[in-house]
């Protein structure tokens, strides 16, 4: 392994020097047989217990025949023995230390060289040499999670570029749609309204195989009962008052392809049963035909509702339940991925047809409101509080009243009011993580300022981070 590079450096050289330039064009089979020759390699699993294993058996066998020799001349082998056995724990020490320090130094230089570099941050940069002596197992694991993050967002956004989201619970959620999107599995999406299921179901598409295929939408809340049979399956002419020609249903329509179907607790139960057949025998009839039509579909369906909660109410079939419930995403609301607020506030200003910038104390505003209506809500409050702000510059008294009610004046600056209903631990956890992530937008996700403004050392606030899931680099900057 050292004399590779070594070989490496040589043939440079002499493909640059003229006269072994002409040497080497009489030999081009030497050349091609070196080539050609096999390379083994050794797992390091394997490598190092056979080192240290060698080691004891020499010791062993050495121990074995100065004993056996100072027995047989009559001497006493104690001391030769002592000595043995202090030669070959300073040759296990200097074996030992010359493997960790062939395994670590390149480790060691990845580090210290993503250290420096600005999308990691000064979080993991240490004070001192000493600091970085002391402790380095934490250096490298900090380095490491870093690196999986900073990727885990590269991916993020070659794949999904219409999810905006770095925080962790939606680096989860990709990482999921990654794994069953490429499947013809049923995917059932639940989340709350306005968390992006619709977008989350386009994108499944778009990383499917069938994505050169049609991809059929219905909102089943959006049709009326008695026409929703007909959307899905089509009908025949005559089939009933008005049927003045043959119509096909979204089942026909995504026929190779992927079929949508959103709010799909909102379908009434006479029509699921039709749909669980559709969905286990890919076939189905249309309204007012006796011929099995044959279909292959692959089927996403969302709910903003619990289905279990309506199987057991007797108001959703629990078979269809079970059939949908094979790979099921929970969408985690937008109160839950507060660090991503910036983006996506950051994503919506960028869309508006002038260029507008939101103060700093604005943007906390949003970061600590619930908001009940997610993604789509937090999108028509900043369209609403660009449309009438002065100077391009959204203000506090820009935003809805709803969110600015929320906080009252005092000397220690915004106080944030928490609903009555929830426990005292919730309570706890939810004022911690406004103070952190309070603390890491005044300064721009840089955590070694922010452990200024809360007054706690740079570990404790990596420990608190990590248990509030709070991601600091999806935290931007925003400038007074």
């Amino acid at each position: 392994m050292v004399l590779a590079p070594i070989k490496n450096i040589l043939s440079c050289i002499n493909a640059t020097n003229p006269t072994n330039a002409s040497n080497a064009t009489h030999a081009p089979t030497q050349t091609t047989r070196s080539m050609k020759q096999p390379r083994f390699h050794i797992s390091l699993y394997i490598i190092i217990p056979f080192i240290f294993a060698g080691f004891s058996i020499f010791s062993a066998l050495l121990a074995f025949r100065l004993t056996k020799y100072g027995l047989e001349n009559k001497a006493d082998p104690s001391t030769w023995v002592f000595w043995l056995i202090i030669l070959i724990s300073a040759l296990a020490f200097a074996t030992g230390l010359a493997v960790v320090r062939f395994l670590l130094r390149p480790v060691e230089q990845f580090v210290e060289k993503a250290s420096r570099l600005p999308a990691f941050g000064t979080a993991i940069k240490p004070k001192s040499k000493k600091d970085w002596s002391v402790d380095k197992l934490a250096q490298f694991t900090s380095v490491f999670d870093r690196v999986t993050s900073v990727l885990s967002r590269i991916d993020a956004r070659n794949f999904f570029p219409e999810i905006i989201g770095e925080s962790l619970a939606m680096r989860g959620l990709l990482s999921l749609i990654m794994k069953v999107a490429p499947t013809d599995s049923t995917v059932l999406l639940i989340g709350e309204s306005g968390t992006g299921k619709e977008l989350v179901a386009t994108s499944i598409f778009e990383q499917s195989q069938r994505k050169e295929k049609p991809f059929v939408k219905l909102n089943c809340a959006a049709i009326p009962e008695e026409l929703l049979e007909s959307e899905l399956f089509g009908h025949e002419k005559g089939a009933f008052t008005g049927a003045t020609a043959f119509k096909p249903g979204k089942f026909d329509i995504a026929d190779k392809g992927t079929l949508f179907l959103d709010e799909i607790g909102d379908m009434p139960l006479s029509l699921q049963a039709k749909i669980l057949r559709a969905l286990q025998e890919k076939e189905f009839y249309r309204v007012g035909g006796s011929q099995t039509i044959k279909v292959d579909v692959r089927f996403i369906a969302s709910t903003n509702k619990n289905l279990e909660k309506m199987v057991q109410e007797g108001s959703f079939r629990e078979d269809l339940y079970y059939r949908l419930n094979v790979f099921t995403l929970h969408l985690p609301p937008l109160r839950e991925r507060k660090e991503d607020i910036p983006i996506l506030v950051d994503h919506f200003l960028k869309k508006l047809p002038k260029p507008v910038e939101i103060s700093s104390l604005a943007l906390q505003m949003l970061m600590n409101y619930p908001w009940p209506g997610n993604i789509r809500e937090l999108k028509n409050v900043v369209e609403s509080a660009a449309l009438i702000a002065e100077a391009s510059h959204i203000e506090p008294s820009q935003l809805p009243a709803k969110i600015t009610s929320m906080f009252s004046d005092h000397p220690g600056g915004a106080e944030l009011k928490l609903p009555s209903n929830m426990s005292l631990d919730e309570k706890l956890n939810e004022i911690e993580r406004s103070l952190i992530i309070e603390a890491l937008t005044k300064t721009g996700g840089v955590q070694s300022r922010a452990t200024e403004l809360l007054g706690i050392n740079q570990r404790s606030l990596w420990h608190r981070i990590k248990k509030l899931s709070i991601d600091a680099k999806s935290i931007k900057k925003y400038e007074n």
